[in-house]
């Protein structure tokens, strides 16, 4: 399984008050759009030529990332330079008691920090982080930076194509 997603990549559009993070491997794809003006969000998947949209109100987005709910970073002390960037190293702690390492740049300035739910109060930039979903560990890597101009379309929700799901329909699975 571990294999599927090797050479996978996450790519983050900033936009304001909207984000858009696309996940690309060989089993398919996966974006996740945000409006932090509004709260709301949908996630776009396709997977083996099916196509779901799940749409999120505010309060679904909030139980979908309420595990990040009060995550600390606790700094080692330890630098390293990842991607050219002058990094930090923390440990974040999440309320269940789980944690992993991430390392982080004050040398960039994001203005939209909830495009991630579990960055949203870090102090700088996530640059690299492992996470574990069961016995599977991911590691996360910024490879660039584009600081162009972002076409509005890159946040516009497909009208036709997708089979729509609410949050609670998928839940319900």
């Amino acid at each position: 399984m571990a294999d599927m997603f090797d050479g996978a990549t996450t790519t983050i559009y900033l936009k304001g008050n909207q984000s858009r993070s696309e996940l690309v491997s060989s089993l398919g794809s996966e974006a996740t759009l945000y409006n932090a003006s509004t709260g709301t969000g949908v996630i776009l998947k396709d997977y083996s030529g099916q196509k779901l949209m799940i749409t999120l109100t505010a309060k679904n987005w909030e139980e979908n990332n309420q595990k990040y709910e009060g995550i600390t970073f606790e700094n080692t002390g330890d630098v390293a330079t990842i991607s050219g960037f002058n990094c930090k190293k923390a440990i974040a702690k999440l309320k269940n008691g789980t944690s992993f390492i991430v390392f982080y740049t004050t040398d960039v300035n994001v203005s939209n920090k909830s495009y991630d739910a579990q960055f949203k109060t870090l102090p700088g930039l996530a640059v690299q982080y492992e996470m574990q979903t069961g016995k599977m560990k991911f590691k996360f890597t910024l490879s660039k930076i584009n600081y162009g101009n972002v076409p509005s379309s890159k946040f516009e929700v497909p009208k036709s194509g997708y089979r729509v799901l609410s949050y609670e329909e998928t839940k319900a699975k």
